[in-house]
């Protein structure tokens, strides 16, 4: 049986990429028009361009700002996902693994204890706990030597020892817990759109350096001895890498919380679509990304009612059992 052209596979990939980035764009009209009071598809561009209709309120001034929340978190988490995956060369890692929602719980917990009358300072000290545990992990892989298994040995640890302390400081500052409890859970609500710019500067220029890194990610999948022959520094590389991962990732739960399992689901559901090259893989896992946390919220905010469930813990509800089917798919390959 001949094999297809190469041209028309990529063609293939491009339109699944096309058809995730129309499925976003359909999620986003969908969260904006479900909701308590609903709002037909034809107000909401009224509404967008400004004109004074009954439904601007509702669209313009709430639903709006969440809708982009899930957008970049969802896509933010999903590239960061990407990145870890390929770098690490495990298809179970994720952004816990480089101890990412660790370093933010903390940073929350911590800014919650001490500037109890700022919840504004909140957010920038989860994206500063997300970033400085990150480059924890990679200074003490880095002295063992910056293989794969020492980034995820001392990720492991390194999440552990903040965990630990996120407990502590919630025991002798439970106010402080009560304050941050939203964030803990991931939640998109009660954020501006201003609060928004920063985090989602960050998010593209980020995403447009793996995007320009996507072949030294192919490269570091084949190991770091072919890697190395073929004239790429595996280190350097790993380690720049991870450091944009490390920014997607705090970037999205500095103002989303710990929304959980996202890297983790769609670089897979993304790599059975479009396969594992990555310059295909990070373009779908970002579409597909901000598809499902967008859906996901909207389904946290309708299907509860008149309770609103957090999508941290919907998005847990999904991606535990998927987690779980993972360990025993990769058990299974293994005995086979």
């Amino acid at each position: 049986m001949k094999s297809l052209p190469t041209s028309y596979t990529a063609a293939r990939k491009w339109g699944i990429i096309l058809l995730l980035a129309l499925a976003s764009l359909g999620a986003a009209l969908l969260s904006m028009s479900f909701g308590s009071t609903q709002v037909p598809f034809s107000e909401i561009l009224t509404a967008l361009m400004g004109g004074e209709t009954q439904a601007y309120n509702i669209v313009v001034c709430a639903r709006t700002r969440r809708t982009l929340e899930g957008l970049l978190c969802g896509s933010a988490l999903a590239v960061g996902g990407v990145i870890i995956q390929g770098v690490l060369g495990n298809p179970l890692a994720g952004p816990n693994i480089i101890g990412v929602n660790a370093g933010a719980g903390l940073g929350a917990v911590l800014c919650a204890a001490l500037i109890p009358t700022s919840m504004t300072a909140v957010p920038v000290a989860a994206f500063l706990g997300a970033l400085g545990a990150c480059m924890l992990v990679y200074t003490l892989a880095r002295r063992t030597g910056a293989s794969r298994i020492t980034l995820v040995l001392a990720g492991v640890a390194i999440s552990s020892m903040l965990s630990a302390a996120i407990d502590a400081v919630s025991i002798l500052f439970p106010e402080a817990a009560l304050r941050a409890g939203s964030f803990m859970v991931g939640r998109l609500s009660g954020v501006t759109v201003a609060a928004l710019k920063v985090p989602a500067l960050l998010s593209l220029l980020a995403g447009a350096g793996a995007f320009a890194m996507s072949y030294e990610l192919d490269l570091l999948t084949l190991g770091d001895e072919v890697a190395q022959s073929l004239g790429l520094s595996a280190r350097a590389a790993r380690n720049l890498l991870l450091t944009l991962a490390a920014v997607l990732c705090g970037a999205a739960v500095s103002f989303a919380g710990l929304v959980g399992f996202v890297g983790l689901l769609v670089p897979h559901a993304a790599r059975f679509l479009v396969g594992g090259e990555h310059k295909y893989l990070l373009a779908a896992s970002l579409f597909l990304g901000a598809a499902l946390v967008t859906v996901c919220d909207l389904a946290a905010r309708v299907l509860f009612v008149p309770f609103e469930l957090p999508v941290g813990i919907l998005l847990s509800l999904m991606g535990g059992p998927f987690f779980l089917w993972l360990l025993f798919r990769q058990r299974g390959g293994r005995r086979t």
